[in-house]
């Protein structure tokens, strides 16, 4: 009799594992954001109601940030954007992220990465998005204040248009030396990417932008291929795509800003 119980007691063991809620995380949580594969495995993983994203510790900056825009999120004005104020990351700990001092007086703005424009549907979504695990230090003027939040009301209208997009946003650092600020040595990025890519289409738009003053109407020269923000990164796109349509997508640069 007690032999023949050990399969059973084994059983039980194994489905009491597999389904215990200590092993609920990060993507399980955040399914709808990893549905297309999470872009690296470097980094902290944090769930978000609006995005899902990978923290560097050192840099205190993310590594990638993913969204998933409906067009029900892109016209929602259910919540304003005062809901949101900067703050610190509390899933991180202090000396792994940064703090607000850091960007005060340095010339730079909490750049956001996932934009709180895009969170106006859920009040969590958007108090979270300006946590400052979502942020970079982004040059204000005729960037972060211009073409870059351009940027982000193009891929809002194309939302509206389309009905769903895949957004992946993040810094890129050029070079063996890193500007930073603050105490806590918040990386200045060199370049910013933005990935866009429409699932039912299946067809992408990406960008790689200079964090410097640009002209907003310059915007198409900024157009690159996913496969280029592969290669400035280390990061893989798209994963979950089967090899050849992935292979299709990110090596075609879009002919123009999508219409």
């Amino acid at each position: 009799m007690r032999f023949r119980l050990r399969p059973v007691l084994l059983f039980l063991s194994i489905f009491l594992v597999l389904t215990s809620p200590t092993l609920a995380g990060p993507l399980e949580d955040c399914a709808e954001y990893a549905r297309l594969g999470v872009p690296g495995q470097d980094g902290d993983l944090l769930c978000r109601t609006g995005h899902l994203l990978a923290h560097d510790p050192i840099r205190k900056t993310p590594i990638w940030v993913a969204e998933r825009v409906t067009a029900e999120k892109a016209t929602s004005t259910v919540v304003p954007r005062e809901a949101g104020s900067f703050r610190i990351d509390p899933g991180l700990k202090k000396g792994r992220r940064a703090g607000l001092s850091d960007y005060r007086k340095s010339g730079y703005d909490r750049g956001h990465m996932a934009p709180a424009a895009d969170m106006h549907w859920d009040k969590q979504a958007m108090i979270e998005c300006f946590y400052l695990s979502n942020m970079v230090p982004q040059v204000g003027k005729k960037m972060n204040q211009g073409i870059w939040k351009a940027l982000e009301e193009l891929v809002r209208a194309w939302a509206i248009d389309r009905g769903e997009l895949f957004i992946y946003t993040g810094p890129i650092y050029d070079g063996a030396t890193t500007k930073t600020i603050g105490k806590n040595k918040v990386a200045v990025p060199s370049r910013l990417y933005k990935i866009v890519y429409d699932p039912n289409k299946q067809e992408a738009i990406a960008f790689i932008m200079p964090n410097e003053a640009l002209e907003t109407e310059d915007l198409p020269l900024y157009i690159f291929t996913i496969r280029d923000v592969e290669e400035s990164t280390g990061l893989d796109f798209l994963s979950s795509l089967g090899r050849e349509l992935q292979d299709s997508i990110e090596t075609t640069r879009a002919a123009g800003l999508w219409q």
